[in-house]
């Protein structure tokens, strides 16, 4: 039962149109999206945590093995309603995290959604996903990312990506610094910050970097373990902590 407030987002932009590299051989039959961690899809790792925490829609980018990943939805619908799946279909070209939100805007609408990759797994103390969608307040923000410690975290940036303020204000780390906490892969936004992005693939790093420097991203950091599933050794620790294994 979702414990997120009346205000949480009711759709979901998740991004499962990468083509998975890095993560051969184990992806040379199948996108990325439907790799298994403890004898389940990435994918419905992340549809279910964002069930949990009450999102009505998801709207999934697909591309590499495309039809595979549909069919895979298909048949999970016949026995998880929810969230209910659209398709923003990215056969023709892969258009990285921006693009792909951009791309979807018609599907998304204009309220704050969230948008979440699939190649992050973790053990939460408490519903980490509602956590961040208790810290979101579109007054203050444009964006809202749910980060945790390096020291918790394994397979993600040994040196970081972002400093938190005591106010929430994420600043990203300048080049050479260490910063203590990574971004696990879910955040909240406003999908309008992508909207000026430019035609075809972009990410959506340089929209955060300019909002942060407004002071328009924050950061939430529940407790937990995470794991960033980004190859076959980073899946075999990922499944070896969900097993509960030292």
């Amino acid at each position: 039962m979702t414990t997120a407030p009346q205000t949480a987002p009711k759709i979901a932009m998740v991004l499962a149109a990468g083509l998975g590299t890095r993560m051969r051989p184990l992806t040379d039959d199948r996108p990325k999206a439907l790799v298994e961690v403890g004898g389940k899809a990435l994918i419905d790792h992340m549809l279910d945590r964002l069930a949990a925490a009450g999102v009505e829609t998801a709207v999934v980018n697909v591309h590499y093995f495309a039809d595979r990943l549909e069919e895979h939805l298909v048949r999970r619908a016949a026995t998880h309603p929810l969230p209910h799946i659209v398709i923003s279909d990215e056969r023709p070209q892969a258009l990285e995290t921006g693009g792909g939100v951009k791309h979807a805007l018609p599907l998304l609408g204009e309220a704050p959604v969230f948008v979440a990759n699939i190649d992050s797994v973790w053990i939460e103390d408490v519903p980490a996903i509602e956590a961040l969608a208790r810290a979101w307040d579109p007054e203050r923000m444009d964006v809202c990312l749910m980060l945790a410690s390096t020291r918790e975290s394994s397979g993600f940036h040994d040196t970081g990506d972002v400093f938190l303020g005591e106010d929430g204000v994420v600043r990203f780390k300048d080049p050479g610094e260490t910063a203590p906490l990574v971004y696990v892969g879910v955040h909240i936004c406003k999908p309008r910050v992508v909207a000026d992005g430019p035609e075809g693939p972009f990410s959506l790093l340089p929209i955060w970097k300019a909002l942060a420097a407004e002071g328009r991203v924050h950061g939430v950091t529940p407790e937990g373990v995470w794991m960033h599933v980004g190859d076959p050794a980073a899946r075999e620790v990922a499944q070896a902590r969900l097993a509960g294994e030292p």
